[in-house]
């Protein structure tokens, strides 16, 4: 992780993930369903932080082991896999206590990483802009919290620490004082943009422009769409979370004037929440937004999981109620038709598109016209 002035200029904590390390990935089976999607959305996500994955093991269990997550036999395979590619870093495909990172770590002689860390690592990457990269630090300082007792040893270099440390004070008692004033530093900061950004929108609201903003699943197609709306080139790529900062478009739709169209992050299932509390005020752009379009990839096997994970991300920032269109991309990949789909009250529910060869952009330019229309007759 990028947090080399994080805690202190002298202290530079370890990347998790280090860019073309061998890995070893752990998904287990506990019975859910969608066990083979998740297991290539995994593979994705390890393949977007720069790993190169040498074995994957799974298995069935019908709950977690307490002390290492995946029982002592498992782990005993793992560390044969560990061994046998000559890997330096295993990732769990679930969330890891701190002990059981702690007793993996011993027991297998490498780098253990998590869910939630792997995901925090791949939004570090991808940070471009200055609040961005704020907002993903508040969220790896929030997780490493947790995480003190397991690896901070960085400050014990500092033998004492003239200036540093209080009278009395225990390391660990240091390092939590010192993350602390870091982590109230950069809510302090966030603020300041998030002050910034109601403005802006008081000035959409003042100018009755209708503000759009993109919102789908990760690598559903959402910078394509935005892209072959607007034509604003904002990086687009087949990887997870590929966009982070959001990026504003001012889009001009015949028979309706203008209106302001958002790219935004996409959401993943299982997001930590220490990145919904970091990204709450550029998420909140969502829920203030008069049209949501969902973007939705059609021609994946688990778009119905992916939708629901969407939704409940809506739900957790208070968005559920922003009326949504649904965007059926990548038609060209399901051999579905461009089209439109009303609901019972014959408004436009979803319609049928590919971002990428322009099928159905048109229709998706008329319900906008329409939703602007409305918006203006309000």
């Amino acid at each position: 992780m990028r947090l080399a002035h994080a805690i202190c200029q002298a202290a530079t904590l370890p990347d998790p993930i280090p860019s073309g390390d061998c890995a070893v990935l752990i998904q287990l089976d506990f019975g859910n369903a969608g066990f083979a999607e998740r297991l290539d959305e995994f593979r994705l996500l390890a393949a977007s932080a720069g790993t190169t994955v040498a074995a994957v093991v799974s298995g069935k269990r019908s709950r977690p082991d307490a002390a290492t997550y995946a029982g002592k036999g498992k782990v005993v395979e793992i560390a044969e896999a560990v061994r046998l590619h000559n890997a330096n870093v295993v990732i769990f495909n679930h969330e890891l206590s701190p002990g059981q990172q702690r007793n993996l770590e011993r027991e297998l002689q490498c780098r253990v990483v998590d869910r939630t860390s792997l995901i925090l690592d791949i939004f570090a990457q991808r940070a471009r802009s200055h609040d961005g990269k704020l907002q993903v630090e508040l969220a790896q300082l929030q997780h490493l919290a947790t995480r003190l007792v397991r690896g901070w040893t960085h400050l014990e270099r500092q033998k004492g620490g003239i200036g540093l440390r209080g009278p009395g004070e225990k390391q660990l008692e240091t390092d939590r004082r010192l993350l602390g004033k870091r982590v109230a530093l950069l809510k302090n900061k966030l603020k300041q943009f998030e002050r910034q950004r109601a403005v802006r929108r008081r000035a959409r609201t003042r100018s009755e422009v209708l503000a759009v903003s993109l919102v789908g699943y990760t690598n559903a197609g959402k910078s394509t769409l935005f892209n072959a709306l607007t034509k604003a080139g904002a990086y687009a790529a087949d990887k997870l979370f590929a966009t982070l900062d959001t990026t504003s478009r001012r889009l001009f739709i015949e028979g309706a004037g203008q209106i302001v169209i958002s790219d935004t992050v996409g959401f993943i299932r299982d997001l930590p929440h220490e990145l919904v509390a970091a990204f709450h005020a550029t998420l909140e752009e969502t829920a203030q937004a008069d049209l949501l379009l969902h973007v939705v990839d059609s021609a994946s096997p688990d778009r119905d999981q992916q939708m629901a994970a969407v939704d409940a991300v809506l739900k957790s920032i208070g968005a559920s109620d922003v009326p949504q269109i649904i965007v059926w991309n990548k038609i060209d990949a399901s051999a579905a038709a461009a089209g439109v789909t009303l609901d019972e009250h014959g408004k436009i529910a979803r319609v049928r598109v590919s971002a990428k060869t322009g099928a159905g952009l048109d229709l998706l330019r008329d319900a906008l016209a329409g939703m602007a229309r409305e918006k203006a007759n309000t």
